[in-house]
């Protein structure tokens, strides 16, 4: 079955720039680990595995594409993203809503900080350059 929904955010996110697909993935990170905490302070472990789980892929991602050695902070981000990951493991296995805050107090920094990022990306990004006159016989 078609939902246009799906197709509309697949085709945002396949056109988005880099900086915008970051800001989007530690968004729905950041959404994943408070509904895990939501879930677990339900009582409902099996739904906070889920949510974990999700936000495991987001953090397995993010160490994919990572290119660690661009930048000199690239080594230390690789360190906490594999520390992320293993606390959202370990958070998931034993339905640890204190590993569960740890992780968020991690994200959200790290979310703040990328969204700085590429709002200052897109502050510096030069204006495209005015149509030369004549182009397309317009002007």
């Amino acid at each position: 079955m078609y939902d246009a929904r799906s197709a509309y955010v697949a085709t945002a996110v396949e056109t988005a720039a880099p900086a915008r697909v970051i800001t989007l993935l530690f968004d729905r990170l950041l959404l994943d680990v408070d509904r895990a905490a939501t879930a677990l302070a339900a009582a409902d472990a099996p739904g906070a595995t889920g949510h974990l789980q999700h936000a495991q892929d987001i953090v397995a991602e993010l160490m994919s594409s990572l290119d660690e050695h661009a930048w000199d902070g690239g080594p230390g981000l690789m360190s906490l993203y594999g520390y992320l990951f293993s606390t959202l493991v370990e958070a998931g296995v034993h339905a640890d809503a204190e590993k569960v805050a740890e992780c968020r107090s991690i994200v959200a920094p790290l979310a703040e900080a990328w969204h700085g990022a590429a709002a200052s990306l897109t502050q510096t990004a030069p204006a495209p350059a005015p149509a030369a006159s004549g182009l397309l016989g317009v002007g």
